[in-house]
């Protein structure tokens, strides 16, 4: 047909384009191209699949049996290879699709007459797929000289007017018949003799597990009667052992009692005690210490006014002598008397200085007691620990205060190196 312009196609069509400026057609499968109108000419052709029923009656096979055979085949123009589509083009172009259906279907037909005439009935019904593909090879490498391609071939029926393959059919079927009946006999005479092992084997165990099952009870019987000879054994020696511990209980219970019952007694008698050297110490530290210590106090103030008034006596004399002497030796001499009376009187004055201050000491010492003794009257509360060795309580009070006012004379002794003890014992 003539156009012009742009012509287009579907992708199930092919445009020829043939005329000036082409050698030899110009093939576009599925697509567009441009046409000179007048000088080029334009044409379609159909790549549409195409299905065909190819009939085959009354075909006699190599045994010489008539049958008919039914297949279904789709075949097309194939549209991607160039070389096919070129000579599909000489063959079909300007024919309808009616008719390259025709020619392909009678093609078809042809071989798959050919393929049946050269096997047996039995081989084309058994072996459907060997029959396929042999008429698929044959079919498609004739048909490709045309351009055309056998996408698949399928072989549908099979029919026999004769009765061939019914009598096939039949004797297969007694066949298979025989073997399910033999088959069906074999496989009772397989089940009875398996139920009749079975059977055996289960009596067999049913003896085998009541065998068992005595000895169990057997051994059950046997090893209850010794568990509970053991349970009773354990049960009585269970019982003695608690009697037996119940009265050791008992028993160690009354002794702890009495255990308390003594150790209250020594408490009461070790409180008694303690009470009576509290009282004691008492009695000693409130009356008896104190009494000593005045008594000491006022020898201690008689003997240091004897001290006094002796050495005073004696100091007088001897100034007596000394003046007496130093008149009488006045002329004799007279710086000699004044130097031996002045070192008289100052032996005098020594002695009389250290008697002096001996004396001052014994007045000062109940001071130096009351001034150590003023801070505990002031205490409300004083709370003495003895280790159980020495005094407590106020006698111990006492002699602390006593071991202070000793400390004096080593005090004075160490400030003005009069020896108060040394003196006292030597006057």
């Amino acid at each position: 047909m003539d156009t012009c312009g742009f012509v287009t196609c579907g992708p199930n069509e092919a445009l020829v384009v043939s005329g000036c400026c082409y050698g030899k057609p110009l093939l576009v499968p599925g697509g567009r191209v441009f046409v000179w109108p007048i000088v080029q000419q334009v044409q379609k052709i159909s790549l549409n699949t195409m299905t065909l029923q190819v009939e085959s009656p009354t075909v006699y096979t190599c045994q010489g049996v008539p049958i008919s055979v039914t297949g279904i085949a789709q075949v097309k123009i194939q549209g991607q290879n160039e070389e096919m589509l070129s000579t599909a083009c000489e063959q079909f172009l300007g024919k309808s699709q009616d008719e390259i259906h025709n020619i392909a279907l009678v093609t078809l037909e042809g071989h798959q007459r050919a393929i049946m005439g050269s096997m047996t009935v039995e081989e084309i019904y058994k072996d459907r797929k060997k029959f396929s593909k042999e008429v698929f090879e044959v079919a498609s490498s004739d048909l490709v000289n045309m351009g055309i391609t056998v996408v698949s071939y399928t072989l549908k029926d099979i029919r026999d007017e004769e009765g061939y393959l019914k009598a096939l059919g039949m004797a297969r079927t007694a066949e298979v018949k025989r073997d399910a009946r033999i088959g069906e006999a074999e496989a009772r005479r397989d089940a009875q003799i398996r139920e009749a092992i079975a059977e055996e084997q289960r009596m067999a165990a049913r003896f085998l597990n009541d065998t068992e099952i005595a000895k169990a009870q057997r051994d059950f019987e046997l090893k209850k009667a010794a568990y509970d000879v053991e349970v009773q054994t354990k049960k009585a020696e269970a019982e003695m052992a608690f009697e037996l511990q119940a009265a050791k209980t008992k028993q160690r219970i009354m002794e702890e009692q009495m255990q308390v019952k003594v150790v209250e007694r020594s408490q009461e008698i070790a409180v008694a005690e303690q009470e009576m050297l509290r009282r004691i110490k008492e009695l000693d530290a409130t009356v008896r210490r104190p009494a000593d210590a005045e008594k000491y106090r006022l020898e201690k103030l008689a003997e240091a006014n004897r001290l006094r008034l002796v050495m005073e006596a004696e100091a007088e004399a001897e100034a007596i002598k000394i003046r007496g002497d130093a008149e009488a030796s006045a002329i004799e001499a007279k710086a000699k008397a004044e130097a031996e009376q002045m070192a008289k009187k100052a032996a005098a004055m020594s002695e009389y200085k250290s008697a002096a201050m001996i004396d001052m000491l014994l007045d000062t010492l109940p001071k130096v007691a009351a001034e150590v003794a003023a801070p505990l009257s002031q205490a409300k509360k004083i709370t003495m620990v003895s280790s159980g060795n020495g005094a407590i309580g106020a006698e111990k009070l006492t002699e602390e205060v006593l071991n202070i006012v000793n400390r004096v004379p080593a005090l004075v002794k160490s400030m003005t190196g009069v020896d108060i003890a040394k003196s006292v014992h030597a006057a």
